[in-house]
């Protein structure tokens, strides 16, 4: 019969040929087996796998349950090979996360929140292009499942109405990514376009989304004024 140590490689030789990564895995399995060895542990039990899991004291649960679960992984890989093998237990650490719960919108919450979009106050210092802009950009969100930041990103050049495909120029780690349009979607987007044309003229700043601030401050040129006499009363006026 092999050693734990040999065991171990090959259980994590058969997982990568089979796709996965093993990233952590590999990284922290060898530790338990080192762990064992210090013990003169030939062989897996529950006992010793949660004494290894909590020796690292400021190791908070959750990485606790799922060190064990690299355990349990590799002694189910084991138990097939020497019976003595326990393996741990599911939900023998539990933990409660701390991460936050999703809530999927509703067709109706989306529609709610579509006609609230719609009656936003357009009187200054909103626009009248404010309520289109909240309408199309969330009812995009809602239907193409892209990221805010991809979103807000778009550039009227990335819009292929004729196509119905948006170019993601901004999208995770950087890489480039199509996204094909409804042709329901399209005609949104397309009625949106037409009114921020009316708005802003043909390009604007060159975004899709309109950023109210910047609309604010191009039209009213004597805050400008106002902020350059604020800075040199500030810091003296530059020789």
């Amino acid at each position: 019969m092999n050693t734990l140590r040999e065991a171990l490689h090959e259980y994590l030789e058969l997982r990568r040929s089979m796709g996965y990564k093993m990233h952590d895995a590999g990284l922290m399995l060898p530790r338990f087996v080192s762990f064992m060895a210090e013990r003169g542990a030939e062989y897996i039990t529950v006992r010793l796998a949660l004494e290894w899991v909590q020796q690292a004291k400021t190791v908070q649960p959750a990485e606790r349950a799922r060190r064990l679960c690299f355990v349990r992984g590799f002694a189910r890989y084991r138990s097939a090979i020497d019976p003595r093998t326990a393996v741990p237990p599911v939900g023998l650490l539990p933990y409660r996360s701390t991460r936050a719960q999703p809530y999927l919108y509703s067709e109706q919450d989306v529609q709610r929140l579509l006609d609230a979009a719609l009656k936003l106050p357009t009187k200054w210092p909103s626009t009248p292009l404010r309520p289109w802009v909240f309408h199309c950009l969330l009812g995009l969100l809602s239907v193409t499942g892209m990221r805010i930041s991809e979103t807000l990103d778009l550039k009227l050049d990335d819009v292929d109405l004729d196509q119905g495909v948006l170019t993601v120029r901004s999208a995770k780690l950087g890489r480039l990514r199509l996204v094909p349009l409804h042709p329901s979607t399209c005609t949104v987007l397309a009625n949106y376009l037409k009114r921020r044309e009316q708005f802003c003229g043909k390009r604007g700043d060159g975004h899709v989304y309109v950023a109210g601030t910047y609309w604010y401050l191009s039209g009213w040129p004597e805050l400008m004024a106002q902020a350059m006499t604020r800075l040199e009363r500030r810091w003296g006026t530059p020789s």
